[in-house]
């Protein structure tokens, strides 16, 4: 297998009719990922034990997830090993994921992912976009900001916000401005 690549890949995951943009960490071999508790994804990884990640490059996608539900058109089921589990149906590439919980706190809980199938639908060139990664970093900290208000946070919006209008394309200006409207 090998969509994923050293570092933390950003995907937008997805469990049972639910996804929501997670970051899947991968070092010598082994993936993971931190959620935290509470979270959809976490309750729905928890309860079946899988998640399957969605290699997407698009922006709104991005931050609408992080924001609020897709229905369920957005979603196609497949039956990996016997279980069934949903993808996006517009996704470049999806990598389906038996997922078991390491350890919990009261805050968070990791995650170890084993591969179970992966599936390369659309084959595009993506050159590396700074409003597009800057998408990714402003819809992190957005994700926190409302919860806490921490005008750090907000801060690091912003600059990320001046990076995607500077850099970005049309998808990239109308998820920031779909970003500002969710924080408020």
């Amino acid at each position: 297998m090998g969509l994923l690549k050293a570092g933390i890949n950003e995907v937008i995951a997805t469990t049972s009719f639910n996804a929501a943009p997670m970051g899947i960490h991968y070092r010598e071999g082994k993936a993971s990922m931190v959620l935290f508790i509470g979270c959809h994804t976490a309750q729905n990884i928890e309860r079946d034990g899988w998640v399957v990640a969605n290699f997407i490059y698009d922006p709104i996608l991005y931050v609408k997830t992080a924001f609020e539900d897709l229905p369920r058109e957005f979603f196609v089921e497949e039956t990996i090993n016997g279980k069934k589990m949903q993808r996006l149906s517009d996704t470049d590439a999806w990598a389906a994921f038996t997922a078991t919980i390491e350890r919990k706190t009261n805050d968070v809980m990791m995650v170890r992912l084993v591969p179970e199938k992966e599936i390369i639908e659309d084959v595009g060139l993506h050159p590396v976009n700074r409003g597009f990664n800057s998408i990714i970093d402003a819809t992190v900290h957005a994700t926190r900001y409302v919860k806490n208000r921490d005008p750090e946070l907000k801060k690091l919006i912003d600059y990320h916000s001046g990076i995607v209008r500077k850099c970005g394309g049309k998808k990239e200006l109308e998820a920031i401005e779909m970003l500002g409207k969710y924080i408020g």
